[in-house]
């Protein structure tokens, strides 16, 4: 007998005929397998069928895969998939029209298996089926079905997207440009642009050519969230794929066309609820956009460069128009140096008689520069009382203009990550960006005075500068955690949380962080904390039977794999399963992937993880190595790889899958969560003792009375 473990029980499927339960003996070939299992329905030729999944894509066994067959899966005896091939091969070019058609719909469900694609791939299928739309003499449904199946087979790898002919990639984009097409074929044709796009350098350039942005603008403004999508998706593949120039003009393109206010008015204020993977997309387009600012960011200042201290010199004379006259008078050049330098040091310039040498560090370079000259000349108003009312006022308790203005630049560089790239799975846009055109130079000129009505409440001087500037850091990105829709919804409400209301709330967190430090309490923590660990374990588990939406990220950033897996409620099965976006979660019988938890034999994380061997050390990646972690079963030969979509899910799926496995929770989240609780219920322990010093140490106990003649003697009372 063969051991248990590769024993599986399963039951086998054929129309027209009673189920088959047997015992699959895994180091049986599966030859043999497929013999007995046709003998048992006397079918003659066993080499022309196949055993196949009868759920989800309906997966071919092979030799490769079948040791993902789980106890207790359901399979059925279909046609091998070399002979459903080459069935579908000849229905897809018959002249019936009703074959033709049933054909291609057969063809878009089972081009999803690897193995039925490469059967058909030999046959040279692809290219008929680029002949279908080649030829369009197809439409509607059946042309759906032929684009279908078309990317489908393209998404194995197995054939060059350099191998399409110009006139296909002509014929797709027409489908993309033409007003009055189904909905389905122009989001067929979309994905298809946008992988040819992604794939190589030649075809990016075609598809740039056939495919009018206007185009594309026009697919955003309508009601089908799924085309929006896709459009969307090609738009940003055009960016990423463009040189930095090229993209620089096609941004400018984009502009002038208005695509920010067809976004912000279709998409972001649309009632419908927004899909992760347009939230990623325009995540990547403003990613984008703010990182048009970063070659300014990065060139430092030319002392010599006559603009550049033109553009310094412009910031003194908007400021101090007056004394700009005064100056062109008689005074000689030490004269004029000298008022020239006082009034760079009212502005607030640390090198008040050279301030170019204030913008020699990169980052932030030039930009500081640009964004104050914006303010100076847009809101000339709000940047004469700036400087006016901090010129008035004593020696250091003036908010430095310059100074500020750099140091707050980096802040906002830092806070919206300019110079980085995008990440492959971010999703954290801020509404207000698409709201208005010049939004980073708006958005400084309300942080810039953000920072003077700090400096004022705080009653600074100079000493306290690094300090004011975090309590600004500190408002911008609690501000900008609420996602406001526009710029003034954002300035009204990081003027709200003023320098009161940022000391409450420290005040607030600083009470759940601080405990008092007295032995006993050190003591009643330590014994609170098994009771408490176990009340986050059982959340964890919890949380695992609830589930969770799993991405899978492709090379070419696709991201419209959905898998869905969750812990069975005696925590005794992990279940999974590919899922459509948009729906309700699924149960546990609609999930036929299963992993039992004894099988489970580790937990790996990062570059440990199996689907994370290959990636590179680039940024985004690693922000995807931080959320990686794999599920090592059956004596570790097999693992069931995740990407969390968050880094709070990944903390909540180890943590449970450390649970299970009996290890230790040691994740960040477990540590902030328990002493969350600790400190909780700590201060509900010593709620009566409030006011009410604790000592280091127990009180002495007494020593013992002299006689025990203190009771009280009922007796006498009784009568």
């Amino acid at each position: 007998m063969p051991p248990a473990k590769d024993i599986v029980k399963i039951a086998v499927q054929m129309p027209g005929a009673y189920p088959q339960l047997i015992d699959l003996d895994q180091k049986k070939p599966l030859s043999t397998v497929l013999k007995e299992v046709c003998d048992v329905w006397n079918k003659s030729n066993p080499d022309q069928y196949a055993l196949q999944y009868t759920d989800g894509i309906q997966t071919y066994i092979t030799e490769t895969n079948r040791h993902e067959i789980k106890n207790g899966s359901i399979l059925r005896l279909t046609t091998a998939p070399g002979r459903e091939a080459e069935n579908l091969y000849t229905g897809i070019q018959s002249g019936n029209y009703d074959v033709r058609s049933d054909s291609l719909k057969g063809l878009a469900v089972l081009s999803k298996d690897i193995t039925f694609a490469q059967e058909f791939i030999s046959k040279d299928g692809i290219a008929v089926l680029v002949h279908i739309v080649e030829n369009g003499n197809d439409t509607g449904e059946t042309l759906a079905h032929t684009l279908n199946a078309f990317i489908e087979l393209m998404e194995h790898g197995v054939v060059s997207w350099e191998t399409l002919t110009q006139v296909f990639i002509k014929k797709i984009a027409g489908f993309v440009n033409k007003s009055a097409m189904d909905a389905s074929i122009q989001q067929l044709s979309l994905a298809i642009l946008e992988s040819m796009v992604l794939s190589s350098s030649h075809l990016f350039q075609l598809v740039k050519i056939d495919v009018p942005l206007d185009r594309l603008i026009s697919h955003l403004q309508v009601t089908n969230q799924m085309i929006q999508t896709k459009a969307m998706a090609l738009i940003i593949a055009l960016l990423l794929s463009s040189k930095d120039d090229e993209r620089k003009e096609t941004m400018e393109f984009l502009s002038k066309r208005n695509l920010r206010q067809y976004i912000f008015k279709n998409i972001i204020l649309s009632s419908a609820a927004m899909r992760d993977e347009m939230a990623h997309y325009l995540y990547v387009l403003q990613s984008i956009s703010l990182n048009l600012l970063e070659p300014r960011m990065r060139i430092p200042m030319d002392p010599y460069n006559q603009e550049q201290r033109e553009m310094v010199h412009s910031l003194r004379q908007a400021a101090f128009e007056s004394d700009a006259d005064t100056l062109t008078g008689n005074f000689n050049t030490d004269r004029r140096k000298s008022l020239c330098a006082r009034e760079f040091r009212k502005l607030g310039f640390p090198n008040n008689a050279n301030p170019s040498l204030d913008f020699s560090r990169t980052p932030p370079g030039l930009l500081p520069l640009d964004n104050m000259i914006y303010f100076a000349s847009h809101h000339s108003d709000a940047y004469n009382r700036f400087v006016l009312e901090n010129s008035s006022r004593e020696d250091k308790h003036e908010c430095p203009f310059g100074r500020g203005s750099i140091q707050l630049t980096i802040i906002l560089c830092e806070i919206l990550k300019i110079g980085d790239p995008p990440s492959e799975t971010g999703q954290d846009f801020y509404p207000m960006f698409f709201a208005q055109d010049r939004v980073f130079e708006e958005f400084f000129c309300i942080c810039i005075l953000l920072l003077n009505k700090t400096w004022k409440e705080m009653r600074a001087t100079q000493e306290d500068f690094d300090k004011v500037m975090q309590v600004v850091r500190e408002q911008i990105t609690r501000t900008l955690a609420s996602k406001p829709t526009s710029l003034e919804l954002f300035r009204n409400k990081v003027n709200a949380l003023n320098y009161s209301e940022i000391l409450k709330l420290r005040q607030t967190e600083r009470m759940h962080q601080e405990e008092t430090l007295a032995p006993p309490v050190l003591e009643l923590r330590e014994r609170l904390k098994p009771e408490l660990m176990e009340l986050i374990k059982q959340q964890r588990l919890n949380r695992l039977c609830d589930g969770t939406l799993f991405r899978k990220i492709s090379s070419r950033r696709r991201q419209d794999k959905l898998w869905y897996c969750r812990l069975s409620p005696n925590h005794k099965v992990l279940h999974y399963g590919d899922v459509e976006e948009g729906g309700d979660n699924p149960t546990i019988e609609c999930l036929q992937e299963k992993i039992p938890v004894a099988d489970i034999k580790a937990l790996v994380t990062g570059k440990d993880c199996p689907h994370m061997k290959e990636k590179s050390t680039l940024k985004q990646n690693r922000e995807v190595l931080d959320l990686a972690f794999s599920v090592l079963y059956d004596a570790e030969d097999y693992s069931l790889n995740f990407i969390a979509p968050t880094k709070y899910d990944f903390c909540l799926w180890t943590d449970g899958l450390n649970v299970l496995l009996g290890k230790e929770l040691n994740s960040e989240q477990t540590k902030s969560e328990l002493e969350i609780l600790l400190s909780m219920e700590v201060k509900l322990r010593l709620l009566d003792l409030e006011n009410i010093p604790i000592p280091d140490a127990a009180p002495p106990v007494p020593s013992a009375p002299s006689n025990y003649n203190f009771c009280y003697d009922f007796s006498h009372t009784e009568h």
